[in-house]
């Protein structure tokens, strides 16, 4: 569950290096390797700059010509739709969701586990780096990554915790999950996200490994949703 070793050269480095290496030899690509190549750099590239940045730059780096980027690509916005389809919709795993609705593993465990393997597809620097930069610039692809991760992640932690932490008969009277319900859960989601934007936008290091940071995050949601999930399933407000 450890995450994979940062000293190690991302994939798009070493086909980005493979492609230069096939330019300087002046070996033709094939289609696929070319669309590939245009595609590492554009995520070196929008993970470095933004997306404010021209087309022209990314081409002089790269080494093609704009006529040959946009025959891959026809326009900038879909060169940025394949980037968040490779950078982000590819890193997510149906298998993820299978794990954390297996009810034979105690609830701490599959999170743990969970959020180990998350943490290995996502949190990398030039994800948080598109993601950030994608907010700024308020594109939708962003808030669509947003809504697809409530769906597809946060709903179904919200059926598992109200598997643990509420009685048949509660779950029974239980009406859809709420916005004040997800809200809680991105409570949770949201602190292992501020550790990636730590590590790989501000350069703090880590004074703890990931997985202990992890298992106290953890620890402290359940404990608290042991004796608050009830209440804000039903609605209700805090006592006192």
């Amino acid at each position: 569950m450890a995450l994979a070793n940062r000293s190690s050269p991302p994939a798009a480095v070493t086909r980005a290096g493979a492609a230069r290496a096939s330019k300087a030899t002046g070996a033709r690509l094939d289609p696929q390797a070319r669309r590939r190549q245009i595609l590492d750099a554009a995520i070196g590239y929008f993970a470095e700059a933004g997306f404010g940045v021209q087309t022209r730059e990314l081409t002089r780096r790269i080494g093609v010509s704009q006529p040959l980027l946009y025959r891959y690509f026809p326009s900038k916005q879909d060169l940025i739709e394949a980037v968040f389809d490779e950078v982000f919709l590819s890193r997510l795993n149906d298998e993820w969701v299978i794990q954390l609705r297996d009810r034979g593993v105690p609830l701490r465990e599959r999170l743990m586990h969970f959020y180990g393997q998350y943490a290995q597809a996502t949190y990398r620097p030039e994800w948080i780096r598109i993601y950030m930069y994608a907010g700024l610039a308020g594109d939708k692809l962003n808030r669509d990554y947003l809504a697809l991760v409530r769906r597809k992640l946060l709903n179904v932690m919200c059926e598992e915790f109200r598997a643990v932490f509420l009685s048949d008969s509660q779950r029974a009277q239980a009406a859809a999950i709420s916005a004040r319900e997800i809200e809680l859960v991105w409570n949770l989601h949201g602190s292992m996200f501020y550790w990636a934007v730590r590590k790989n936008i501000f350069g703090v290091r880590a004074g703890l490994p990931f997985e202990t940071r992890t298992a106290d995050a953890i620890d402290l949601f359940i404990a608290g949703a042991r004796q608050r999930y009830a209440t804000v399933v039903a609605g209700l407000p805090e006592a006192g």
